[in-house]
């Protein structure tokens, strides 16, 4: 019994290292694949550059599915403009035709039969991300046909025409300047002059100026009050 009990003791004294060796073997295996897996991953696209690349894939399907079918390098101003007439159908803002009663009334009392367009804000936020887009897949800035003054005389149309027709007026924001506050600073100056004790240098020669200065000021008394003398014996 006895060295049935220390074999099975050895036996378990043997099978605690390995047992601890396997467990040790395993977190280390354990943390070099976390290391691997802690690598940073990419941020996520932000909203603008998400909705970005959608407005460019848009605009690219419609190059393709045009009417000819168009291409990037030939695409014009003109081209711009027919997509965001195309991009018309899908608006949501009713824009009141010249003949409606409700025109250029902000809320009006009942429904009417006027068309659903795309709203100037929207077209105008539209083109600033098809424009940034055209000059990150290698478009130059000189040909961008999102630039293109034809477009942006048809965007003033569009603000002017939803303007009157809705009532409400576009305003353009105004910049505020920066304000420069300036602090004024008084700075008090005292002169001070002491004589030297022993009456030599340079300041000998000040308080001597004072003197003379101090004389002819006397003698200018002086005149004065002999002139007045001989003015009041002669009367």
């Amino acid at each position: 019994m006895d060295s049935a009990s220390g074999g099975s003791d050895n036996s378990i004294k043997e099978a605690i290292p390995a047992t601890a060796s396997a467990l040790l073997s395993a977190a280390s295996q354990q943390g070099g694949g976390g290391g691997s897996e802690s690598s940073p991953s990419p941020a996520p696209p932000s909203r603008y550059e998400s909705q970005k690349r959608r407005d460019w894939n848009t605009f690219l399907q419609y190059l393709t599915n045009h009417k000819p079918p168009l291409t990037l390098a030939r695409c014009s101003g003109a081209h711009v403009i027919e997509f965001l007439k195309y991009l018309d159908q899908f608006g949501k803002t009713k824009v009141h035709i010249t003949d409606c009663p409700y025109f250029g009334h902000v809320n009006p009392p009942a429904p009417c039969a006027c068309p659903l367009k795309q709203a100037w804000g929207s077209l105008d936020a539209l083109i600033g991300r098809l424009r940034a887009a055209y000059e990150e897949s290698g478009g130059r800035p000189e040909s961008n046909p999102f630039g293109a003054r034809a477009v942006r005389i048809y965007l003033k149309e569009v603000r002017e025409g939803q303007a009157k027709a809705r009532g409400i007026p576009y305003e353009k924001k105004k910049r505020k300047r920066p304000t420069v506050t300036t602090t004024a600073v008084g700075v008090n100056v005292s002169r001070t002059s002491t004589q030297p004790v022993d009456g030599g240098g340079g300041r000998g020669g000040i308080g001597g100026g004072d003197d003379s200065v101090g004389a002819k000021t006397g003698a200018n008394v002086g005149s004065a009050t002999a002139v007045a003398a001989a003015t009041t014996n002669s009367v």
